[in-house]
């Protein structure tokens, strides 16, 4: 044979072989873009206390009971029982615990089951699919609902504990939040007992550590980048706190910035949002600002819907209900707003509390011996209208109650937020999409 025969041969099977595995480059990528399409980005937000009624609630508030809520078009929606491994009623670890992990807990444990074994979170799972990974939150990042997507500890921990695994262990892409005390210490102004300044020791190893609103927009949107972003000693401010908003991002804004930031990784994002101020202003027995903060969380959802793409899917749960929050009586079809807080015109309540701190306090478990209170005159004008939002129990903060919480959900693998399903459904659903 010729050597002119033996080199159109080589040069055969060299395209022979080329053809084959561009082929099967072809197989592979039409496998996973169309066989088994997966979404690109993925968002997780977390309502702490967002049952069926605070919705109603706050529909009514935002403006008035037609106008329904960017919540109310996401097209699937389920009853979602909460339970923990102990108790009817879980405490936030536990049900954080349910939404990351996928597995029940006893309260009072953080992502971990009771034989102290660390357990995998959908952050864990994300990240190693290739995803790039977001934590968002109006709280502390330290709080007991966000750490349950990075701690690995079933044992009760502190906030600094919960602070270093974060920056040590965490790997999280984007994270922003509050709760900077946390992070430094006491020497320059925080809470760490060990003199460690977290934040100085990110910058030192390449993240971008910024701390207003207008830091956060100025992070280049065009590269993949690790930004942490503490904004407050502690939780953020309420809406309604005009001047520290002015330099403090919003639920919405730290939403938007986290999916410009996220979106540049080719194999997609896991972003997870925890509204924790719903939570603080409900355990407060402060109706306004526990609507406000519920409205924010809708004005979030709308965002993120907005910027995500239509190759996306969108979740959002409650974790559990707190306070027993009520709006009473009869409003106007269109009563929003003011016209629905206070007294309305009978002088009774519009929202009214099961437990708080503006119960009447000898219902309080220190009082159970104290002699009841004497039955108020018959006369009428020695009658007392109640205050505004009364509790009917006095506790220090509003208790967490037995209810159901809501989940809705846009994009594909949401479909099954149908009937009632229980939290670890959610865990579930989303990691059959990473």
């Amino acid at each position: 044979m010729r050597p002119f025969d033996h080199t159109v041969k080589w040069r055969n099977q060299l395209l022979a072989l080329g053809c084959l595995i561009a082929f099967a480059g072809l197989g592979v990528l039409y496998f996973q873009h169309w066989v088994i399409q997966k979404p690109f980005g993925i968002v997780l937000f977390i309502g702490e206390g967002l049952s069926a009624e605070r919705i109603a609630a706050a529909r009514v508030f935002a403006g008035g009971a037609e106008n329904p809520l960017a919540l109310d078009a996401l097209p699937h929606t389920a009853l979602v029982t909460n339970y923990s491994k102990d108790f009817a009623t879980p405490d936030t670890a536990a049900a954080a615990t349910a939404l990351a992990t996928g597995l029940k807990v006893s309260n009072r444990a953080l992502a971990g089951d009771t034989a102290a074994k660390t357990l995998t979170t959908l952050l864990d799972l994300a990240r190693d699919s290739g995803r790039a990974t977001g934590l968002v939150t109006d709280g502390r990042l330290t709080h007991a609902t966000t750490a349950a997507f990075f701690r690995h500890d079933a044992q009760p921990t502190d906030p600094q504990s919960i602070a270093r695994e974060l920056v040590e262990h965490g790997k999280v892409d984007i994270v922003l939040g509050g709760g900077s005390a946390d992070f430094v210490a006491r020497e320059k102004g925080g809470q760490r007992n060990d003199a460690r300044d977290l934040l100085l020791e990110l910058r030192r190893n390449g993240s971008d550590v910024v701390r207003t609103k207008t830091e956060l927009e100025l992070v280049p949107a065009w590269r993949r980048a690790h930004v942490f972003g503490v904004f407050s000693n502690a939780e953020l401010a309420f809406s309604d706190e005009i001047e520290p908003r002015n330099t403090q991002p919003g639920l919405a804004e730290m939403v938007r910035r986290a999916i410009e930031l996220l979106q540049y990784n080719r194999a997609g994002y896991l972003l997870v949002v925890d509204a924790n101020l719903m939570r603080k202003a409900a355990e407060e027995n402060d109706g306004e600002r526990t609507l406000n903060e519920t409205v924010e969380l809708d004005r979030a959802v709308a965002v993120a819907t907005r910027y995500v793409g239509a190759n996306s899917m969108v979740v959002v749960c409650g974790d559990v209900a707190i306070g027993g929050l009520s709006m009473n009586g009869a409003p106007f079809l269109h009563d929003r707003g003011i016209a629905v807080l206070g007294l309305n015109s009978s002088g009774d309540p519009w929202l009214t509390w099961a437990s708080g701190p503006k119960g009447v306090k000898s219902y309080g478990a220190a009082s159970l011996n104290e002699p009841a209170p004497a039955a108020p005159s018959a006369s009428p004008d020695d009658i007392v209208h109640p205050p505004q939002e009364p509790a009917a129990f006095y506790a220090n903060t509003a208790l967490n109650t037995v209810s159901d919480v809501v989940a809705f959900g846009s994009g594909d693998g949401t479909a099954a937020l149908q009937g009632t399903i229980d939290n670890t459904t959610i865990f579930r659903l989303i990691r059959a999409k990473l």
